[in-house]
């Protein structure tokens, strides 16, 4: 008896790290992802985008509440394309990179929705200022890549980007939509 109970509790050990083996080996692909920002100013989209990302990420598809998803953006690396706009993007009003020089998302739930379709609840993180978001994501799988995609919207005030005179929402809009585009390695097959 005693016997049948170590070997059961060493076969969940090994299998416990089989499982975490797999997902420490679940890596973000840089080049074929992209995280883009998307708000209005004085009334006409403008599209930026950070250039800087990681990812840590322990996802299981057949088991998605036991999964963990983890983000941290280089916000310096922010860019509208134009040299101009992109100096002022650092600087206090905006996202004072010398005092907050990342933003993080942390999930707290994972819920499968079917179809490939998931909502994954979590905290984010930007310029000291943290808030609940809810993130629906469409996967896709092709070969070994998984590609993740998604929208959500944020208001940019309570995150406290563009202070100040920025403040005004008839020049720059409050609310921003983010869309990514995050190809994975070593996600298992849905």
């Amino acid at each position: 008896m005693m016997v049948s109970r170590v070997i059961l509790s060493t076969a969940i050990a090994a299998s416990a790290l089989l499982g975490a083996s797999a997902f420490a080996q679940q890596k973000l692909v840089p080049a074929q992802s992209e995280i883009v920002f998307v708000s209005k100013q004085m009334g006409v989209p403008v599209e930026g985008r950070f250039k800087k990302f990681d990812a840590q990420i322990a996802f299981d598809p057949a088991k998605p509440d036991a999964s963990k998803i983890a983000f941290t953006v280089d916000i310096a690396s922010a860019t509208l394309g134009v040299p101009e706009t992109d100096a002022e993007l650092p600087r206090p009003n905006w996202f004072n990179t010398a005092k907050f020089p990342q933003a993080t998302f942390q999930s707290t739930a994972v819920k499968g929705l079917g179809g490939g379709k998931f909502e994954v609840s979590g905290k984010l993180a930007i310029k000291g200022n943290s808030r609940d978001v809810l993130v629906p994501v469409a996967l896709a799988q092709s070969g070994a890549t998984t590609t993740v995609t998604g929208t959500f919207p944020l208001k940019r005030l309570a995150f406290k980007i563009g202070e100040n005179e920025w403040a005004d929402t008839s020049m720059v809009a409050d609310d921003v939509q983010v869309k990514f585009k995050l190809a994975l390695t070593g996600v298992g097959k849905m």
